[in-house]
């Protein structure tokens, strides 16, 4: 990997474009080199594990109303599938990506990578997918379109923070995207530079969307960046340029958003720009794509800092005989956690037992109660309306408080991977003074947790999550499918997809498409 230096320049400065992030993120985007087996096989995993969760919330509101609009849009020559919906049923790109994009962060259950930043990696598949359906490619060139996806998106979650300055993280997201379909389809470097800039463009937006009453724009912002990312690289194929340069440029993203500017006089005058850069890591021409390995997925359906914490509220139930008898629980946990999902974020719905399931998923107070309540994790009953107005889980849940902790902090942010965790330290104080503390640095599902996600556990997911929904007969075939996915010729990109039963669907109400 090498380390890129990105910081505002002024426009008299006249920076070269082989200096501008977004060129040098083109030039990993055209690079022609192989995907590393495990690379690839790891893509075979998230690509099940998209399906699972999709699968799982296909009759939830926003995924059918997302689903309408998409079929509002049907295209029989050069369309892609919508999850759910027969393969002979083609959309609009961009709109299948809105559709199954939607489909699949709805549940909050796909992968994560954590980092300066927060991301969903897998949100970059709908899209490209999406894409490389309607080009009629190959199996082998959606691999190489992931790949370039994946990496591009977590090596910039790695150096730039977009939270500290309340900007939604699909901001990183959605140029990944546009790279990646850049790769799929083979495209020069000029053309995949200017969808990256034209990406960045277009998807900032702003962190009120996890604030508060969280609604569901929280699983339509991902979607709405792949969507947008699949337009960028369209205008762009078709000739048009970008804001440019949009990463370094005096009235840039880093610029306005991010830490690149200080304040200038009343009247503009005098600008001075901050000295502070990010330093972005990429891949060195011809290293392999290898980022989706540091990523993992989710075992339970809830906020990526609450994984750890809810396998450690399993084990740490078995040694309470009495619940009623808790006085007060503290979680010690990082600055992310606290501030985010813990009583640092200040919003009292996270308190609220008539709250939104897109907010009591973003409550680790509410999870932790749960959790330990119940020794298991649901993806439906967990958030239920009646489990969550339980009176005696909502005293629990109202003793349950959030302490940023410099330890836990440190290891949120340690590139050490032997160091790294998003757990925490937990102490239980019993009215009669005693106290029960353990704590837990990884998931269980964590590559480096105690039953890390493999193959297996993945097609175990899909089985689960998707039992009841889609025939034995469904499931199979797509597992089949997908597991050979190398293989699959150009054109043959639809056999991902995965449909209901005739008459299974729900249908949204009536809109404008």
């Amino acid at each position: 990997m090498q380390l890129h230096d990105v910081k505002v320049h002024p426009s008299k400065a006249l920076l070269k474009r082989e200096d501008q992030l977004a060129w040098k993120m083109s030039a990993v985007a055209a690079d022609k080199v192989a995907v590393p087996k495990d690379t690839a096989e790891m893509i075979i995993n998230r690509i099940i594990d998209n399906a699972s969760v999709a699968i799982a919330a296909i009759n939830r509101r926003p995924v059918v109303s997302a689903r309408g609009m998409a079929l509002g849009h049907r295209k029989k020559e050069g369309g892609a599938t919508v999850f759910g919906v027969p393969a002979g049923t083609t959309v609009s790109p961009e709109w299948a990506a809105w559709a199954n994009g939607t489909a699949v962060r709805e549940l909050d259950m796909h992968d994560t990578f954590l980092a300066a930043d927060y991301s969903h990696p897998g949100d970059n598949i709908p899209p490209i997918l999406a894409v490389a359906q309607a080009m009629g490619r190959s199996g082998r060139d959606l691999i190489r379109g992931l790949a370039t996806g994946y990496e591009l998106h977590i090596d910039l979650v790695r150096a730039i923070c977009l939270h500290e300055h309340k900007v939604d993280h699909i901001a990183h997201l959605c140029p990944a995207s546009a790279a990646g379909i850049g790769t799929l389809l083979g495209l020069k470097q000029e053309v995949i530079f200017q969808s990256i800039q034209q990406a960045l463009h277009t998807s900032i937006s702003f962190r009120q969307s996890r604030k508060g009453e969280i609604s569901s724009w929280k699983a339509y912002a991902p979607a709405h960046a792949g969507k947008l990312a699949i337009e960028a690289v369209d205008r762009c194929m078709r000739g048009e340029g970008a804001p440019s340069p949009i990463y370094e440029g005096e009235d840039s993203v880093i610029a306005w958003v991010l830490s690149g500017r200080t304040q200038a006089d009343s009247q503009g005058r005098n600008t001075v720009y901050d000295p502070t850069y990010y330093q972005v890591p990429l891949p060195a021409p011809g290293e392999g794509k290898r980022a989706i390995l540091d990523s993992y997925t989710k075992e339970h359906s809830a906020e990526y800092q609450s994984q750890a914490l809810i396998d450690l509220a399993f084990r740490m139930r078995e040694q309470i005989s009495d619940f009623d008898a808790i006085e007060k629980i503290t979680i010690h946990t990082s600055h992310h956690t606290h501030y985010v999902i813990g009583t640092g974020a200040n919003d009292p719905q996270k308190m609220d037992p008539k709250a939104s399931r897109e907010t009591l998923d973003h409550s680790i107070m509410y999870i932790f109660a749960v959790a330990l309540q119940d020794g298991r994790w649901h993806h439906v009953d967990s958030y239920a309306p009646k489990r969550a107005a339980r009176p005696d889980t909502v005293a629990l849940w109202h003793k349950i408080e959030t302490r940023e902790a410099p330890e836990w902090t440190e290891r949120y942010h340690s590139r050490d991977p032997d160091t790294l965790a998003f757990g925490g330290r937990v102490e239980i104080r019993f009215k009669d003074g005693t106290t029960l503390v353990d704590e837990l640095g990884v998931a269980n599902a964590h590559p480096r947790g105690a039953r890390p996600f493999g193959r297996e556990q993945y097609i175990g997911k899909f089985l689960t999550l998707t039992e009841g929904i889609i025939t034995a007969r469904e499931q199979n075939r797509f597992l089949e499918v997908v597991q050979d996915l190398p293989r699959l010729a150009a054109g043959e990109l639809h056999l991902l997809n995965v449909a209901l039963p005739r008459g299974e669907l729900l249908e949204s109400k009536p809109g404008i498409f």
